[in-house]
Parts: structure tokens; sequence; C-alpha cells
């Protein structure tokens, strides 16, 4: 299987990098994902694996509607 290193998962605010492994991590741990960042992801299924993205992608987006919408106190320009 080869690696996905052809810069499609990098992180375009270094900054955020660590809030998002931490999210990673909380949304593992509420599907019943114990232990996430210690664990093969190769022995997990590709739908564990997929769940844990397709949550974080889910949070994010709204995240980002709720700051377009003016919600967190700042709207974006």
């Amino acid at each position: 299987m080869s690696s996905n290193n052809n810069g499609s998962n990098r992180v375009v605010v270094p900054e955020a990098k660590q809030a998002l492994n931490q999210m990673k991590l909380e949304i593992a741990n509420e599907l019943g994902i114990g232990n996430y960042d210690n664990i093969d992801k190769g022995n997990l299924t590709s739908r564990q694996n997929g769940y844990v993205g397709g949550y974080m992608v889910k949070n994010l987006v709204e995240m980002a509607q709720r700051q377009m919408a003016g919600q967190n106190g700042t709207q974006m320009k």
C-alpha cells in the first residue's frame, strides 16, 4: 500500500495542528475507538478510519458556518 504523503493531508495553518489532533482523538473516543493516537490505524477498518475523518470534517464545517454567521463573536471577512 502506498503512503499518502503527496501533500493533500498537510495542515494549512501549522498553529492548528495540535487542535486538529486533539479533535481527532476526541472524535475517535466518542466513536468508541480508544487509544487512537497509539494504535496502528492499519488494523482498523476503512469504515472506522473514515468515520473519524468524516466527523472531523463535519465539525470543522459546522465551526466555519458558525463563524461566518457571527455566532462566535467575530465574522469572517
